[in-house]
């Protein structure tokens, strides 16, 4: 029985390796050329035309130019437990799985069949048999089927990166946005003990028969709006702590605990080339790997109009203690081929070619979509990262003018040359001016986390989430000691 089986598989063997040595699989476009019928009307220039960055190849691990042992520990974190990241990974395995199973069509099906019986049972037939099917893929159909699994797999595995990317991206924007609304509660309380030291004034002026009632009336009505601000910060203090925990993959509770200064902003960093960008973005190689998943399909439903052919091979053994068989007991080998041709179904595979040919056009003009964000993305960071520069600088001059005004103006109320008025008028513009300082410095940060994400800049290669966790502990210890 094994060597009938050996020859037969040595038959199909040729025959298949004879019919497939001259039906190659088309070659999905290139890169280079599903651009061209995704972005005909994008002329990349030479250069960004936003103003910042240096030339230089785009750095990764760009967490670490923040030199923030608090972020870096954070992210790792999020990294490790974050759910959306564990849902990417979870499309990652099913999408290997979906390979393989598109794959195996490609191998031989061998199964065994066996059965057995007595004469009460009726005919007291038994044996054992070993059957062997294989479809030739004269066409390529099973392999383009493969390769179409192949190509999904790795989008899959690429957006899962880009998945890291932007929440690494995420945490680092709620980080900054949480200790800008730390910093930004610290105002409010100034306001307050301003407001506070105002009524109190305005109390010892009526007093001592400087002042009035209104002036009295005036700083208590002041005292209770900044009291209210001071609590609409407090509030938005603890969202902003909420939504760290959130991607952390903690308990919402706002209760962690962020810097109680914002890092220091670090220097210009390589943006690379334009016509890089588009090489290197994680979510755009993703689509250009589902522009090819694609195509494959096109070339499997086209292929699935024409004949299939297979080879069978078969071996069985049979006994019966009811009737007389013929080479009873002995082993039974057959080899052959069948051959199924479509005639006519409705004009459903045609069907199929075109809905598949349809699906390929939305998965170039998918990759056209993502691409042009890309573009515009990298350019919207540094544009906006080089705007709030400038107006960081008008606005510093604003806190200083302010400063001085109030000063003055606390000065004119106490000698009696002032009213309340200007002093309040005066507070709330230093008050304004330096919330709106604190927002530069924040957005600088944040956009420069946008332009790293922008530019494609990710990690070094990092370990599961898994393993992630288990590191996570030193790398907590070692924020909390810096």
């Amino acid at each position: 029985m094994r060597a009938l089986l050996h020859r037969a598989a040595v038959l199909a063997v040729t025959v298949a390796v004879a019919v497939l040595g001259g039906c190659a699989l088309a070659p999905p476009p290139k890169p280079d050329e599903i651009r061209a019928q995704a972005l005909p009307h994008v002329a990349v220039p030479p250069a960004w035309k936003g103003t910042g960055g240096m030339p230089g190849t785009v750095a990764d691990d760009w967490v670490a130019t923040f030199g923030s042992a608090e972020l870096d520990a954070l992210v790792r974190e999020a990294l490790a437990y974050n759910v959306d990241l564990a849902l990417a990974a979870g499309r990652v395995e099913q999408a290997a799985a979906f390979a393989k199973l598109a794959g195996s069509a490609i191998y031989p099906a061998i199964n065994l069949g066996a059965r057995g019986g007595t004469k009460d049972s009726g005919d007291g037939l038994t044996g054992v048999g070993l059957f062997l099917s294989w479809e030739l893929d004269v066409w390529g159909r099973v392999r383009a089927e493969r390769e179409a699994g192949r190509y999904q797999y790795e989008s899959a595995l690429v957006d899962a990166e880009y998945a890291r990317q932007s929440i690494a991206g995420l945490v680092s924007r709620s980080w900054l946005i949480a200790i800008e609304a730390r910093l930004q509660r610290e105002i409010a309380a100034d306001m307050v003990r301003m407001s506070e030291q105002a009524l109190s004034l305005a109390r010892d002026r009526l007093r001592v028969g400087l002042g009035d009632e209104y002036d009295v009336a005036l700083a208590q009505a002041n005292l209770e709006t900044a009291r209210d601000g001071a609590r609409q910060l407090a509030f938005a203090h603890e969202q902003a702590l909420r939504a760290l925990e959130a991607l952390l993959g903690r308990y919402p509770s706002g209760s962690a605990e962020v810097l109680a200064s914002l890092p220091a902003m670090p220097g210009t960093v390589p943006v690379g080339l334009p016509s890089e960008l588009l090489e290197r973005r994680a979510d755009v190689v993703a689509a250009e790997r589902r522009v090819a998943a694609a195509f494959n399909r096109v070339e499997e439903a086209k292929a699935a109009r024409l004949p299939r052919i297979a080879l069978t091979a078969s071996a069985t053994s049979l006994s019966s203690d009811v009737f007389v068989l013929k080479d009873s007991g002995s082993v039974v080998a057959s080899l052959g081929a069948n051959l199924a041709a479509p005639i006519f179904n409705g004009y459903a595979l045609q069907a199929q070619v075109e809905i598949r040919t349809a699906e390929q056009k939305l998965a170039v003009a998918e990759y056209g979509r993502v691409g042009q964000r890309a573009f515009a993305e990298v350019e919207s960071a540094l544009t906006a990262e080089f705007a709030a520069v400038e107006r960081m600088r008008i606005l510093e001059r604003a806190v200083a003018s302010n400063a001085r005004a109030l000063e003055l103006a606390q000065i004119r109320y106490r000698v009696g040359s002032g009213d309340l008025r200007a002093v309040t008028q005066q507070s709330i513009a230093l008050a304004v001016a330096r919330t709106a300082v604190l927002r530069m410095a924040a957005e600088q940060r944040i956009q420069r986390v946008n332009l790293h994400v922008a530019l494609g800049g990710g990690f070094a290669p990092l370990p599961p989430q898994a393993a992630l966790r288990d590191d996570l502990p030193r790398a907590q210890a070692l924020a909390k000691v810096k």
